[in-house]
This record gives C-alpha cells, sequence and structure tokens, in this order.
C-alpha cells in the first residue's frame, strides 16, 4: 500500500491499524492532524439497523393511527333478501361533491366508501370508518334500491340540513306549484322531501324523462336519464324563489324498459349520520314489505 501524501513514518502505520485515522497535513502548523474514523461493515450495518426499527416503529404508529375510528351498525328488519349495505359520504361541510357525480353510475352499483359486513341476521357492522357524515345505501331483492340523504350547504356560508316535518302547507305547497309550473328537460320532475323554516328551504327533488332522446340511437334502445338534486328556495320579501345552484346528487343513463322495473326510494332516515372519531353509532330501520306509492317516495315500478 503506497504512502498518502503528506503522511511517512509512524503516521502511515495507522492506515492499517482497526481505526483508519484520516490525516490532514496542515502546512501552517507543520504537523499532522489525526482524527480517528471507524472502517468495516459495522458502521453501515447498526446505520441500517437503526433505520429499520425506526421506520418499524413509525409504520406501527401509523397502522395505529389509520385503524382508529368509529364503529357503524346497522340493524335491518325483513332483511331476508338484502344483498348489499354500504355508506358514502357524498358531501365536504361546504356541500361540494366529495366524488365528481359519473355519468355512466348503475343503479345496482352504487358507488360507496365502505360495505358493511353481516355479523348476523339483519345486522351489518362497519368498522374502523373515519369520522365524518353519512348516508346509507340498501340493495335488496332484485331491483330495490334505498337512499339515505340530507341536505348539504346549497350557498356559502349556509349549514347542512337534516330533515324535519315542520314545515308549513302553505309553504310546501308554494313550491310544489313553482316546481309543476316550470319549464324542464326532464317530463317528470317531483319534489320527493323539502326542509325549512321561514327563510330558507332546501327540496330533495328528482328528474326523470322517459320520453324520447337523443341518446336512443347510440344506445340501441329507447333510454331514460334519472336525476336526484337538492334545490334551495329563499323567502325574498315574502315571495320564494329558486336559487340557480343545485347539488347534484347521481346521474343515470339506462334502458328504459329496464329502469321502469326498478324500484328506487329514499328516505332521510338512512342519511346524515354523523359519525365521531371514536365510538359505535346504531342505527335501526324497518324495510318496506309493500311498495306503496302512498308510503314510499321515490321511483316505483310503473
Amino acid at each position: 500500500m503506497a504512502e498518502p501524501f503528506g503522511v511517512t513514518g509512524s503516521h502511515f502505520a495507522a492506515f492499517e491499524s482497526g481505526h483508519r485515522r484520516r490525516a490532514v497535513y496542515c502546512r501552517r502548523e507543520r504537523k499532522l492532524l489525526e482524527r480517528p474514523v471507524e472502517c468495516g461493515l459495522w458502521p453501515a450495518v447498526r446505520y441500517a439497523l437503526l433505520l429499520l426499527i425506526w421506520g418499524g416503529f413509525n409504520d406501527g404508529v401509523w397502522r395505529a393511527t389509520a385503524c382508529r375510528g368509529g364503529e357503524l351498525i346497522v340493524q335491518l328488519s325483513h332483511a331476508e333478501h338484502v344483498s348489499l349495505v354500504g355508506v358514502v359520504r357524498r358531501w365536504d361541510r361546504d356541500g361540494n361533491a366529495l366524488v365528481a357525480v359519473d355519468p355512466k353510475a348503475k343503479i345496482d352499483a352504487p358507488r360507496l366508501d365502505a360495505r358493511g359486513r353481516s355479523t348476523k341476521q339483519g345486522q351489518w357492522r362497519f368498522s374502523n370508518l373515519p369520522a365524518g357524515r353519512y348516508d346509507l345505501i340498501i340493495l335488496a331483492g332484485r331491483r330495490l334500491r334505498i337512499d339515505g340523504f340530507y341536505y348539504p350547504p346549497v350557498l356559502e356560508f349556509d349549514e347542512p340540513l337534516k330533515h324535519s316535518g315542520t314545515l308549513d302547507e302553505q309553504t310546501r305547497q308554494t313550491i310544489i306549484s313553482d316546481i309543476a309550473q316550470a319549464r324542464h328537460y326532464e317530463n317528470k320532475v317531483v319534489p320527493l322531501f323539502m326542509s325549512g323554516d321561514g327563510k330558507q328551504v332546501r327540496v330533495l327533488v328528482q328528474l326523470l324523462r322517459d320520453k324520447k332522446t337523443s341518446y336512443d340511437g347510440a344506445f340501441g334502445q329507447p333510454v331514460a336519464t334519472l336525476r336526484h338534486e337538492v334545490w334551495q328556495y329563499t323567502n325574498r320579501y315574502g315571495a320564494w324563489s329558486k336559487e340557480k345552484r343545485t347539488r347534484v346528487i347521481d346521474r343515470i343513463l339506462m334502458g328504459r324498459r329496464d329502469l321502469r322495473t326498478w324500484a328506487w326510494i329514499w328516505d332521510p332516515k338512512l342519511g346524515g349520520i354523523d359519525l365521531p372519531k371514536t365510538g359505535r353509532v346504531t342505527v335501526r330501520y324497518d324495510l318496506p314489505t309493500k311498495l306503496t306509492a302512498d308510503r314510499l317516495r321515490g321511483l316505483l315500478p310503473h
């Protein structure tokens, strides 16, 4: 091994010892400054072990944090034919959609944030759900879908609104009349639910077109379009007027004959479920045994 520049004699032996010495030749002091530096594989191995241990610790902490969440129990009666119970978070705190509406959505394949696990007859369990406000969606039988909902904010600085039956009948009839008299692309526009006070009212609206559309040719059969939206009416100096901004929940395009065999029901009892960071929330619900228009609101077979 050749002697390094500026290092001679006994100093050179340091390079062959168990600890290599890094030598720096100081021209000003005319002496050799020496500093021991560990050599070999042990420092690298020790460093790798420390990284592995620290990484495993962080991963364990992350997993423990990620797994922490609330638990939702859904207890259903008459649930013999239920095939799916799921939850979805549709809106943020300002009423904006968390996921854009899918124009290719299928009525029998709703977007979900989690699927419940059937634990016993009539009971579904959701574990480790992040805190938030959820709506339940249920599929049962061959062609029954039930969606929960609440009213998200439509305008800025508004608050989310749960359904209540305290709206006075005069206001209700005024809004129903306004919707019926307005012009729409859809030939069947039906307010399913509405709730509010003397200042503002929000309405869950079903918009269906089952007449001829421009999609019929490309689809290969007569097509129906179906949407659900949340509208808001505001009382301005004693007159109710609809806000231009709306909140679109979904949009479905499917064969007209196929759609007419479905029942798509909406129920506020299954919506706006506030789940905390930890703890358990239980929802009990009676599934309908008969599809009758006097008790159910939404799309019925026709």
